[in-house]
């Protein structure tokens, strides 16, 4: 008899919430054209921005919010009309950064756990032209939170503008203190297709026409936009039970032989990388996917391949070692139980090995 499904998988996206599921329906119940002058148009206007102000406000952002359909629209919609020549990022960026931001875009390092080097940062802001630094708040395959602060503090010093892509951060922890931010709902329980940019300043991006104030062409969202408004409503909550749970994850992986990715870093409490030493990550995927287990070995937009991450090479770790992580991450369902299970078969993987 197959084994029941424990999904541990929640980087690459989380349930919908029961919440955004019933704001989802009032979005199609109330549906027009929100750029429609008509009154149902303009009933559908007045709900849009209503939720513009709600996820502003559950956010505690106050000034501007574009609706997008993602984390890695905001990003490229960022990326690629902000009033900058130079483009610099870190070396961990999601894809997502860096296929917009080109081979031509400064490279940024990183220590052994996965934090940007802030002398080198400083260096490159100081030899050249004004920069757009691209810099995540929470990594996607270690959970490594950057010292945006600190970042900040240097790249204003330089009269440069911070990105940040928020997708495993918003709705979980503070939003970090930057010019632009990236998320998308379906990391913290919205639909997928719906997510935001927000702009500090809008004098920051060149517009070049349609909706969303002339910044993204498209009709929009409304359901989307009233789904991800209620999720990040439900709040964070359950955030310390999250880091609970990770805590107990890494100490019993440690016990059984794992090395904890970046254990030495301040890193979301969503999200761990472990190394099983001797068996490769596909193979491990097999195994746990066998036992019913969810759980993924990088980000999804390239945890199908057979390339090495990028962010554990950055990091320093050699090809077989990078090729033998996993990331587990843990959402609102996630109880001591699934942890004890996924480590129980943990150990009987890494066992195997040893015999």
């Amino acid at each position: 008899m197959p084994a029941e499904p424990l999904y541990l998988d929640h980087a690459a996206t989380t349930p919908l919430l029961p919440q955004a599921r019933a704001a989802l329906e009032q979005g199609f119940d109330a549906w027009a054209n929100p750029s429609s002058p008509h009154k149902p148009g303009r009933a559908a206007r007045a709900l849009l921005e209503s939720a513009r102000a709600r996820v502003k406000a559950a956010l505690g952002w106050e000034r501007e919010a574009v609706f997008t359909s993602g984390a890695s629209e905001a990003l490229a919609l960022a990326i690629g009309r902000v009033k900058v020549r130079r483009v610099v990022v870190a070396a961990v960026e999601h894809e997502a950064v860096l296929r917009p931001a080109g081979a031509d875009a400064e490279r940024l390092p990183v220590d052994a756990d996965g934090r940007v080097d802030l002398a080198v940062l400083q260096a490159l802001l100081a030899d050249g032209p004004r920069a757009l630094v691209c810099v995540q708040q929470v990594n996607s395959e270690t959970g490594v939170i950057q010292p945006l602060a600190e970042i900040a503090a240097l790249v204003r010093a330089a009269g440069g503008i911070l990105l940040a892509d928020a997708a495993q951060g918003a709705g979980k922890i503070a939003l970090p203190n930057a010019d632009l931010i990236a998320l998308s709902a379906h990391k913290f329980g919205g639909p997928i297709g719906i997510g935001a940019l927000l702009i500090r300043d809008f004098a920051l991006l060149k517009a070049p026409g349609g909706q969303e104030r002339g910044y993204r062409g498209g009709t929009e969202n409304l359901p989307g936009a009233l789904a991800m408004a209620a999720a990040l409503e439900v709040g964070d909550g359950w955030m310390a039970e999250a880091g609970r749970l990770r805590g107990l994850l890494d100490a019993q992986l440690q016990a059984a032989g794992a090395e904890i990715i970046a254990s030495a870093a301040p890193r979301c409490p969503t999200i761990g990388g472990y190394r099983m030493p001797g068996i490769s990550s596909a193979a491990q995927l097999i195994r746990f996917d066998s036992a019913g287990i969810a759980v993924s070995a990088g980000s999804a937009c390239s945890s199908g391949s057979l390339r090495p991450s990028h962010v554990l090479s950055a990091m320093g770790l050699d090809s077989k070692a990078a090729g033998e992580v996993l990331r587990v991450s843990i959402g609102r369902e996630t109880d001591e139980a699934a942890i004890t299970r996924f480590v129980a078969v943990w150990r009987d993987i890494a066992g195997s090995v040893r015999a």
